[in-house]
């Protein structure tokens, strides 16, 4: 596991798809983005569980982090601190694996999220 290339399940990508549909954001790492944002805010830990990366859908870090990958790994290293989490390249990369899926649950499972100005709405809350 690394962040050199993100993966996803195939759930998450068949979330992401129907996102992409509804929303009319084109880009995997753009929702993915606002994905671990929503769930890194949520202060309560994700349910552990074996997350199965088997899609077809990954990319690299600088794709998924874009001119910002400064800030999110900061990020997944504050939170994986403030989780009892290593600072190992492996805890960072499973901090951003369980968070990314969880996040992009949350904006599936978010009926009331059908254009880009609802996302925006539903992440400032």
């Amino acid at each position: 596991m690394s962040l050199d290339t993100i993966r996803l399940s195939q759930p998450a990508r068949d979330q992401l798809v129907w996102l992409k549909r509804t929303t009319g954001i084109k880009n995997w790492n753009v929702l993915c983005r606002w994905a671990l944002a929503m769930s890194l805010r949520d202060p309560s830990t994700p349910l552990v569980k074996k997350i199965n990366t088997d899609s077809n859908v990954e990319m690299d870090w600088a794709t998924f982090a874009g001119a910002y990958g400064d800030v999110y790994l900061a990020l997944l290293k504050q939170r994986c601190a403030a989780d009892g989490e290593p600072l190992t390249d492996k805890s960072i990369s499973r901090t951003l694996t369980i968070h990314l899926h969880r996040g992009i649950g949350y904006l599936a499972g978010n009926k009331d999220i059908q254009t880009i100005n609802e996302l925006i709405a539903a992440a400032s809350e």
